[in-house]
């Protein structure tokens, strides 16, 4: 079986710091479990420059094929493919992805799986949207055989929507590398406790709440990964927080491991690997209700639920604090459980298994 996996959310270069690289784990899973798979690259040239992407001109670059448009896929978008050998079936991730590949599999009568993330229900309730994205996007949900609901939450916000689509839902969830897995259930937590943060400094980030929750609070040490417009901003906020800008993969990881807590108060996630490499880690994470990994991290079993209220960040930090060896104990032990489910492995195969379904 050949597998042709269509999206603009995939990585050209291996220099690229703001694509992440869920989709690109997805799709190497599916070869490492021996899947031919082809990757396309649909661009909307303008949607690239709105959302700060790097650009790349049509062309194969390694095992993608970049295709740029400067129209939203109006028209025959599929004259630009030709498709040397026939998938059995097209997977599509985001918006661009899926109106490209809705045409592709129509055009060659192929089954198709769209991948939901927050950018489609995005579409499909903001009224910019409703002449044109939105209709062609529930024409494209409407034929495809299965659509790939990226987190517990986006499942019931879609079926909120369209109850129709409740028989050909199912999750698909990312995984943690199971080599990045570490066991720290019987640490205690250190004298001061050290909270770690980590994302592109993006207003719907939230991590101004973090800091200023923590500021309130003694013995507690912050460190916040990433960089963005708003840093010099965050940094007046308490001067006592540490920044260490971007870093590579591997060293966020090495901060994890060191850190006691993890916390991202985010809004708008589709689902959030950092929070499962928190989780990998050894870290207590602290993520968002009614977000992606609401469903995964459960509060106060092997996590916590957060708003994005300083207040409640500030009560949920000093309720760690309080914690007795027992009950941190029992929490740890059941996020390393839960963690050990959710591997790149494990959830790459649940993914092909559904595909295998539909053939």
């Amino acid at each position: 079986m050949k597998i042709l996996f269509a999206t603009d959310l995939y990585p050209v270069s291996e220099n690229e710091k703001t694509t992440p690289r869920t989709l690109y784990d997805f799709v190497h899973g599916f070869r490492a479990a021996g899947i031919e798979v082809d990757v396309i690259k649909p661009n909307f040239i303008f949607n690239s420059f709105l959302r700060k992407k790097p650009f790349y001109k049509t062309g194969f670059y390694n095992d993608v094929y970049n295709v740029n448009y400067h129209t939203p896929f109006l028209g025959d978008v599929t004259s630009k493919i030709i498709l040397h050998s026939m998938p059995g079936v097209i997977v599509s991730h985001m918006p661009s992805g899926t109106l490209f590949a809705y045409k592709l599999a129509e055009k060659y009568v192929l089954p198709l799986i769209c991948g939901i993330h927050v950018s489609d229900l995005e579409i499909l309730t903001n009224p910019l949207y409703k002449i044109y994205f939105k209709p062609a996007l529930l024409k494209a949900f409407r034929y495809a055989k299965l659509l790939a609901c990226r987190s517990e939450v986006i499942k019931k916000k879609l079926l909120e929507l369209y109850p129709e689509f409740e028989n050909k839902i199912f999750i698909a969830y990312s995984g943690v590398d199971e080599n990045c897995i570490v066991e720290r259930t019987d640490e205690d937590l250190h004298n001061k406790i050290k909270v770690l943060t980590c994302a592109n400094f993006k207003k719907r980030k939230n991590i101004d709440k973090v800091i200023k929750a923590c500021k309130c609070l003694e013995s507690f040490d912050l460190t916040v990964i990433g960089d963005g417009k708003l840093r010099r901003q965050l940094q007046r906020i308490d001067k006592n927080v540490t920044f260490t800008g971007h870093l590579p993969r591997k060293e966020v990881l090495e901060y994890m491991r060191k850190s006691d807590i993890f916390i991202l108060p985010s809004v708008g996630e589709t689902l959030g690997m950092v929070y499962l490499e928190a989780m990998a880690s050894g870290c207590i994470t602290v993520a968002t209700k009614n977000e992606g990994v609401d469903g995964i991290i459960k509060n106060n079993l092997n996590g916590f639920l957060t708003s994005s209220d300083e207040n409640e960040i500030k009560d949920i930090l000093l309720n760690i604090k309080n914690m007795d060896k027992k009950s941190l104990k029992a929490l740890r032990c059941n996020s390393y459980s839960t963690i050990k489910q959710y591997t790149q492995k494990a959830m790459c195969s649940y993914y092909l298994q559904q595909i295998f379904k539909i053939l």
